[in-house]
């Protein structure tokens, strides 16, 4: 049974992914060891093991939790009754909000992606592609009705439009002169208008 950290009562799992992100957003991830990941948690090494095989498994995990919340999202507006400009258009603020709401999340893996192991970078990699393969279908689709200029690939305004949220944590400060959703409409705007015909 694990040991309980004072005045904690979250499950365990939970316990281990706040610390670990705490963790490795401040030391980053290849300077935290397993040890001090327990020691925060209040947790043997035996129960991290038990819920996560490697601290590459809550790596994968931090990112992958992120990832199924924008996917859900993603899915639920290219499914709306509703021009799909308008579906591109939540759907490109969206994943600006979240990765800001997430913030560490999204730094931690994004500094730390390539220390993955060859198979939890092939599963993240995987998923990356059909979150963006679903977001390239909206502009596919918006090229297709001629809603939307065909003069520049699906593929490159993906890249684009990616390449922004990517960098957000490099630059983006809660207290800064923009919120969150002032700077997912800015960049949603851009989005579209790249894409007129």
């Amino acid at each position: 049974m694990a040991r309980m950290t004072s005045g904690d009562s979250r499950p365990v799992p939970e316990r281990l992914l706040a610390v670990a992100t705490r963790l490795f957003a401040d030391r980053g991830f290849d300077r935290t060891s397993v040890q001090e990941i327990v020691e925060a948690a209040g947790v043997t090494k035996g129960a991290l093991y038990h819920y996560f095989g490697s601290k590459d498994d809550l790596l994968h995990e931090i990112y992958a939790r992120l990832l199924r919340v924008q996917q859900e999202r993603l899915d639920r507006y290219a499914s709306l009754d509703a021009p799909v400009e308008q579906r591109l258009r939540e759907a490109a603020a969206d994943v600006v909000v979240t990765t800001i709401a997430n913030h560490d999340d999204a730094l931690i893996f994004f500094r730390s992606m390539h220390m993955l192991g060859p198979q939890k970078l092939k599963e993240v990699r995987a998923e990356r592609r059909r979150y963006h393969e679903r977001f390239r279908g909206l502009i596919e689709e918006g090229q297709a009705a001629g809603v939307f200029s065909a003069a520049t690939p699906a593929d490159l305004v993906v890249d684009y439009h990616f390449g922004a949220v990517h960098h957000l944590g490099s630059w983006y400060r809660p207290d800064g002169p923009l919120s969150a959703r002032e700077v997912a409409d800015h960049l949603a705007d851009l989005l579209l208008r790249a894409l007129r015909p």
